[in-house]
């Protein structure tokens, strides 16, 4: 019945129950909803969190094992911030920043000479030296007996997070991508980074899914990262070249980013993408009422939900409804993310809401 209501909703088939897609990272909110340790028990509670509520569909992480997981205030480095159950041990802009020692180093840097990125402090970091090792390396996550094809029906996915513009932005880092990117010499790197990608990309197209979600976070919560014309050279004909790849080997694509998208919208629909997920700041109804049954998702905002206001999150979850009645491919979701530190009574809240009131 889950798999059914999640394709229904990435297809914008309108299944009348508001299906959500949840970015969860709330151990304590797990804990308080469950009844059930999920330092003590993590496959336990979080299995017991999706028999609560059978319509969260995607983004509760299901742990392997029951082992006990360390409590955050037993773990050792604790100085890079909190993500989930544990706190980072490094801190990825940093970590770029020592790849490189100048501007000219950064422009001469040959992503295809350099092919193996296995180990480095990014998103991805896997070698991309050969299509054929791109594609084993992922359809080993597949049943071998769905041979090319996933069945029929099934929201079977596949994910990339470095879809394009995330490549110089993770490798570089965030003030170095920006100090350069308007270099003459800028050009080439993104054209050797695209190459990669194309072996990426076909490698998705062979593979027996019927979704492919690219992200990318080509905006901030203000609005775009790079001008309209620099994000039409380097960025949308990629996404349109790859997409089509996709597109015609029966996958749909669904796109995910950061931010507020208002500005990109239009471009990543025409690209190709099914609908586009992302966060509270982007005007969901706009996009519900131009593009029809488009997937959407992200509206819900973690802000609301750190007030623990029961009106104002009623309010929130009614809007949401509101929405979804207008387009068959809307899930419910927090775009901004549902972290540690939200308050557990206010998570439960918005779910039991949901489960109330989230019907077409």
């Amino acid at each position: 019945m889950s798999n059914n209501l999640l394709y229904r909703s990435y297809m914008g088939l309108g299944p009348r129950r508001i299906a959500h897609w949840e970015h969860w990272s709330n151990p304590d909110a797990a804990t308080y909803i469950t009844g059930i340790d999920y330092y003590e028990h993590p496959r336990l509670c979080a299995s017991r969190l999706l028999e609560l509520y059978p319509q969260i569909v995607q983004g509760v992480a299901v742990p392997e094992t029951d082992s006990p997981i360390p409590r955050p205030e037993r773990q050792v480095d604790r100085g890079k911030g909190r993500w989930g159950d544990a706190y980072r041990d490094h801190w990825q802009q940093e970590e770029a920043a020592k790849l490189f020692g100048d501007r000219d180093q950064m422009l001469g840097f040959s992503p295809l000479t350099q092919g193996d990125f296995t180990g480095w402090p990014i998103n991805e970091a896997a070698d991309y030296r050969s299509e054929q090792a791109i594609y084993e390396r992922y359809r080993k996550n597949y049943p071998a007996a769905w041979g090319d094809h996933a069945p029929e029906g099934s929201p079977a996915s596949v994910g990339f997070y470095n879809t394009m513009f995330m490549w110089p932005l993770l490798v570089f880092g965030y003030e170095n991508f920006l100090s350069i990117c308007l270099e003459p010499g800028f050009e080439r790197v993104m054209d050797e980074f695209a190459e990669i990608n194309r072996r990426v990309f076909r490698a998705f197209a062979r593979l027996p899914v019927n979704f492919v979600v690219c992200h990318d976070d080509i905006v901030l919560s203000s609005g775009p990262v790079c001008s309209p014309q620099w994000m039409h050279k380097y960025i949308f004909p990629r996404y349109e070249e790859f997409w089509e790849i996709l597109k015609n080997a029966g996958k749909e694509v669904l796109f995910m980013a950061d931010g507020r998208m208002d500005a990109f919208v239009d471009d990543v629909m025409a690209c190709g993408a099914r609908g586009i997920i992302s966060e509270p700041y982007t005007d969901y109804k706009s996009i519900a009422q131009k593009y029809e049954n488009c997937f959407i998702a992200g509206e819900g905002d973690n802000r609301i939900l750190m007030q623990n206001d029961p009106k104002e999150i009623r309010a929130m979850v009614e809007s949401m409804v509101e929405t979804g009645r207008m387009s068959g491919g809307y899930m419910m979701c927090i775009g901004n993310h549902i972290p540690f530190n939200v308050p557990a009574e206010a998570v439960k809240l918005y779910l039991d809401l949901s489960a109330e009131l989230a019907y077409r």
